[in-house]
C-alpha cells in the first residue's frame, strides 16, 4: 500500500471516529445529566443533522479551496471540537459541540471519496475506494468500543479527549500523507442555476425514491443501535458502558460480509439485494427481543448484515441515477441519508416511552418494510455502480 492510499485509509478512520462516540454513553450520560432518553439521544441526533446540513456544502467548498486541504483543516476541527466538548458543563453545552462534529466531517468523508475518484481515474480507484470503505468501518467500530471502554475506566469527559487526540494525530498524518491533487477537477456543466439543478434532481422519481430509501436505511441502523443500548443497559442484562461498546463487534461481521452484497447486486440487482438485506433486518430486530444476550447478539449481527447490504444496494443507485450535477446529487444523496439517521436517533424514544423495546422494534420493523415498498415504487430495473456513501 502506498502512503498516498494509506493517507486516505486515515481519512476514512478519522471521519467516523467521532460520529456515534455517545451511542454506547447514552445510559450513563441520562443519569449525568438528570435527562430523558430523547434528551441524551440528541447527542447523535444533532451530530448527524450537521453532517446532513454540510454535506452537499463540502463538495462546493473543496473545488474552491482544493481537497487535500479541506480533508485535513475538517479532520483538525474535528479533533478541537472533541476537545472542546470534554470541557462541557451540562448537556446543552454537549449538544452544540456534537453539531459542530457533524458538521466538519463530510469534509472528511465525501471529499475524500471525490479525491479518490479523481486521483485515481485512470485505474485502481476500485481498489482505494475499498481501502478508505475498511477505514470508515474501522472507525465507526473504535468509536464506540473506545467510548464504551475510556468510560468505564474513567469519565465520559475523557472519551472525547482520548478521541479528539486521535483525530488531531490523523489530521497530521493525512497532512503527511495525502498528496496535493494531481489532477485539476472540472465540475460537470450544468445548464442553469445550482437551485434548478437540485428541483431536477428531486423530479428525478429514481433519484428522489433512492433518496428516501437512503433516509429510511440509515434511519433504521441508528434507530436500532441506539435504543438498543438502553435495553441492554436494563434489567436482566444490566450491561456496563464498556460491554454496551462492544456491542459493536457485529459491525465488524457486517462489514466483512458485505462484498457478497456487491457481486449479489451485479447478479440480481439493486432491488433485489435491499429487499432480501431489508427482510434480513426485520428478522434480526425481532430476534432482539428474545432476553438472552446471545440472541441479541445474533439479531444484531444479522440485522446491522441485512443493513449493510440495503445501504450497498441504494449507494450503487446514486451515481447513475442522476443525469447531471451527479457530485450535487451524491450531495443530496447524504443529506438525506444523515437527516434519517438524525431522526433514527430521537423519534423512537416516543416509541420507548410508550412500550420500552418492543414498541420500538415494531416500529423499526415498519420503517424497513416501508423501505422496499419505496424501492419497488421507485426503483426500475438494475442500474450499474456509480457513488458509495460510508456509514
Amino acid at each position: 500500500m502506498s502512503s498516498r492510499q494509506f493517507g486516505v485509509v486515515v481519512a476514512g478512520f478519522c471521519s467516523f471516529l467521532q460520529m456515534y462516540s455517545t451511542q454506547p454513553l447514552l445510559p450513563m450520560l441520562t443519569g449525568i445529566f438528570h435527562a430523558s432518553k430523547i434528551a441524551v439521544s440528541m447527542t447523535v441526533t444533532l451530530a448527524g443533522l450537521g453532517v446532513a446540513i454540510a454535506a452537499p456544502i463540502a463538495g462546493i467548498l473543496a473545488d474552491k479551496i482544493g481537497r487535500k486541504r479541506v480533508i485535513v483543516w475538517s479532520a483538525f476541527l474535528l479533533g478541537v471540537c472533541s476537545l472542546a466538548a470534554a470541557t462541557s458543563p451540562g448537556l446543552n453545552t454537549l449538544l452544540f459541540w456534537r453539531f459542530c462534529q457533524g458538521l466538519c466531517t463530510p469534509g472528511v468523508f465525501s471529499v475524500t471519496v471525490a479525491y479518490i475518484n479523481d486521483e485515481w481515474a485512470a485505474g485502481g480507484a476500485g481498489a482505494v475506494l475499498s481501502s478508505y470503505v475498511s477505514g470508515t468501518v474501522l472507525g465507526g467500530f473504535s468509536c464506540r468500543f473506545i467510548s464504551g471502554l475510556v468510560a468505564s475506566h474513567l469519565s465520559w469527559r475523557w472519551v472525547f479527549v482520548i478521541l479528539g487526540v486521535l483525530t488531531l494525530a490523523g489530521a497530521g498524518a493525512i497532512a503527511r500523507l495525502l498528496e496535493p491533487e494531481r489532477h485539476a477537477h472540472h465540475a460537470a456543466r450544468w445548464e442553469g442555476s445550482w437551485f434548478s439543478a437540485v428541483k431536477s434532481h428531486l423530479k428525478n422519481r429514481p433519484l428522489l425514491g433512492t433518496y428516501l430509501v437512503g433516509f429510511c436505511v440509515l434511519f433504521s441502523l441508528v434507530a436500532i443501535f441506539t435504543y438498543v443500548t438502553f435495553y441492554l443497559a436494563a434489567p436482566p442484562f444490566n450491561l456496563e458502558p464498556a460491554a454496551l461498546g462492544s456491542i459493536f463487534f457485529v459491525y465488524l461481521i457486517g462489514a466483512a460480509a458485505n462484498p457478497v452484497a456487491g457481486r449479489a447486486i451485479d447478479r440480481f440487482g439493486q432491488r433485489t439485494v435491499l429487499a432480501c438485506g431489508i427482510g434480513a433486518g426485520v428478522a434480526g430486530v425481532f430476534l432482539t427481543l428474545f432476553h438472552n444476550l446471545w440472541m441479541v447478539g445474533l439479531g444484531l449481527t444479522i440485522c446491522s448484515s441485512g443493513v449493510f447490504a440495503a445501504t450497498t444496494a441504494a449507494n450503487n443507485f446514486v451515481g447513475t441515477a442522476a443525469e447531471h450535477s451527479r457530485s450535487l446529487a451524491v450531495g443530496l444523496y447524504a443529506a438525506f441519508y444523515y437527516v434519517g439517521g438524525s431522526l433514527g436517533a430521537a423519534i423512537p424514544g416516543y416509541f420507548w416511552n410508550v412500550g420500552g423495546w418492543p414498541a420500538c422494534v415494531v416500529f423499526i420493523a415498519c420503517v424497513q418494510i416501508l423501505t422496499v415498498s419505496m424501492a419497488l415504487v421507485f426503483w426500475k430495473g438494475p442500474i450499474r455502480a456509480g457513488a458509495m456513501i460510508a456509514t
